[in-house]
């Protein structure tokens, strides 16, 4: 069976286009949009009842939840991206939702209030906020990249993929990255990336 993915590239379900660019399997990617209720059709319903995306089919199987979705293709299509020991599954597992809970509602706000909302709507003071707090996340990854040029040690995985998606949108924080100068070379080796590029010319679209 195909692999189906709902998304556009301007929504969290990017980093799963990322991670089908770089596992580099046949897919089909619906351009399902999130603007204007558009993921509240009861067709899309179906597939996921929250009305979010991204979403992905998988014959019978459909899972939501960018991450979840992540780690499900990694573990299906295995090779280098995958976990080759349960250690590195939990290290796959521990920094995926360590981004989620330690950086992601930071990062975001960075994003939304610094670059992707309209000037009249951004509010400066969530952004000075969203760069004060991840400076400790940023220090725990910057101290654990120490003699590692990956997450988990010399091979890019599905956990750069995750986290890196996640740490691009501080792009508009050059200060926070400067301060960590691993972390932001970590960061521009996952973004240089061929199957990230092809994502963002996407998105670009």
């Amino acid at each position: 069976m195909t692999l189906r993915l709902h998304g556009v590239a301007t929504s969290r379900a990017a980093r799963c286009l990322w991670l089908l660019e770089e596992l580099g399997v046949p897919y089909e990617h619906v351009p399902q949009g999130y603007r204007d209720n558009a993921a509240r059709t009861p067709e899309f319903l179906r597939i996921n009842p929250n009305g979010h995306v991204p979403a992905l089919e998988d014959g019978e199987v459909v899972v939501w939840e960018s991450m979840a979705i992540n780690l499900y293709l990694a573990r299906r299509c295995g090779g280098p991206l995958a976990a080759a020991s349960l250690a590195e599954e939990a290290d796959l597992l521990r920094w995926s939702f360590w981004v989620m809970t330690e950086c992601e509602r930071h990062a975001l706000a960075i994003l939304m209030h610094r670059v992707a909302m309209p000037a009249e709507r951004r509010r400066a003071a969530l952004a000075d906020e969203g760069e004060r707090a991840l400076a400790r996340p940023f220090a725990v990854l910057e101290d654990h990249l120490d003699g590692r040029p990956w997450i988990t040690g010399e091979r890019f995985t599905v956990a750069d993929v995750n986290v890196g998606s996640v740490l691009a949108w501080t792009g508009a924080a050059p200060a926070l990255q400067a301060a960590h100068p691993r972390l932001a070379g970590w960061l521009a080796r996952c973004l240089a990336r061929p199957a990230q590029q092809r994502v963002q010319a996407m998105a670009a679209r």
